[in-house]
């Protein structure tokens, strides 16, 4: 049987919270051995926030954790100590891969920076995942998810028409900066089978989240034009957005992308008449008179439900779905029958539902292969089968609070 395509490859993984986290989770995806290194006395935020299994708290319970950590290992080392330090430099020697998703320098000044790493594994590949950058002015700031929407630029973009910047809905720049940083490992090992040579990764999230905006910086820099804040709606396409369909807060997106769209759309409302109506005739004329465009837009879609809609529209070659929430996601019959879920059962919580891997691979298939680990449950498993310490060693590191 084919194996995943980075099967064979261990990685140490210094994360927590969710940027740094999800990118290990696409290496555990590929069929990499992940080690996350935790310690209670830093607790990783994720295993401290709801969702909780049957809303009972606990550290091995919470869905955010158990979500983005699957196919990992845990272990837990006092990284304050000493020992601990030397105990992860010997995991790392076992190591191909670091990566840590601290402020920029943290990792130097636990003694664990990448010229400290490189000394013990001269072929080692790092990537650290830091808010700014290991370089530049701002470099020390410390940063979150939420802010990288506004540092980016896309909150400017994200609003509605004459009012204010807003959120993005959620953490935009975590899992970006993640998937980011995955494909650079993947760039270094594929450099280092060539060469022999590893090396180091500074990736600034910030800088990753503004790799979404291509359109509206370049439109700043060839033009010195600020695209406004648009909603939902679209400078090239009309109409383009979310409208409200009968049922309660049901609504389907939809997007008429060129004028042979906009006439099947016409079509399939009943309204034939709209496409030759001067107000609508041309996109410019679209645009033009877009908010009464909308208005017989939603007129129509809210005599129907937004599973009707999207089968009408899509049967007319034209792009629509209904926006789904998390139950309507799970219940999905396409990305079930994909094979998209998986339902392991992890220690504590038993079987679960959980989001697994986004894509197939014919000739490398790849896998969910065990669920997210309890606080530390491969300590000993790490300690003895890849460190090489013998359980009399691991007993007197747990005295001296080592492995906590």
């Amino acid at each position: 049987m084919s194996k995943p395509p980075l099967s064979g490859i261990r990685v140490a993984d210094f994360c927590w919270a969710w940027a740094g986290p999800y990118g290990a989770l696409q290496l555990a995806h590929l069929g990499a051995e992940v080690i996350r290194i935790e310690s209670t006395t830093r607790m990783c935020p994720s295993r401290l926030i709801p969702p909780w299994a049957e809303n009972e708290r606990g550290i091995n319970r919470a869905g955010y954790f158990n979500q983005y950590n699957q196919g990992k290992r845990s272990i837990t080392l006092n990284l304050k100590k000493p020992e601990g330090v030397e105990i992860a430099k010997r995991l790392v020697a076992k190591s191909d891969i670091v990566m840590e998703n601290f402020a920029a320098g943290v990792m130097d000044k636990m003694g664990l920076g990448y010229e400290a790493l490189r000394a013990v594994k001269p072929d080692i590949i790092m990537a650290s995942l830091s808010g700014y950058g290991a370089t530049g002015p701002e470099k020390e700031y410390v940063s979150y998810g939420p802010p990288q929407v506004a540092l980016s630029g896309m909150s400017s973009l994200t609003g509605y028409p004459g009012g204010p910047p807003m959120q993005a809905g959620f953490s935009y720049g975590d899992p970006n900066g993640g998937v980011h940083g995955t494909f650079a490992i993947l760039c270094a090992l594929i450099h280092r089978q060539r060469t022999g040579e590893g090396q180091y990764i500074d990736l600034s999230q910030r800088e990753a989240c503004a790799m979404l905006l291509p359109e509206a910086l370049m439109d700043f820099v060839m033009n010195g034009t600020q695209p406004p804040r648009m909603g939902n709606r679209d400078p090239y396409m009309a109409p383009h957005g979310v409208f409200r369909c009968r049922g309660e807060d049901r609504w389907v997106s939809l997007a008429v992308r060129d004028e042979a769209e906009w006439h099947r759309f016409c079509a399939v409302i009943g309204q034939r008449e709209l496409a030759s109506d001067p107000r609508f005739a041309t996109l410019a004329a679209r645009k033009e008179n877009e908010e009464e465009l909308e208005r017989i837009v939603t007129h129509w879609t809210q005599q129907h439900t937004a599973e009707e809609v999207t089968q009408q529209l899509q049967q007319a070659g034209i792009p629509a779905y209904p926006s789904l929430d998390g139950r309507d996601m799970l219940a999905n019959p396409h990305v079930s029958a994909r094979g998209f879920f998986v339902e392991l059962e992890h220690p504590e919580v038993g079987i679960r539902r959980h989001l697994g891997i986004p894509w197939k691979m014919s000739r490398t298939p790849c896998e969910v292969r065990r669920p997210a680990p309890c606080l530390g449950q491969d300590t000993d498993y790490v300690l003895q089968e890849i460190v090489g310490l013998d359980p009399r060693d691991i007993a007197a590191l747990r005295e001296k609070e080592v492995l906590l």
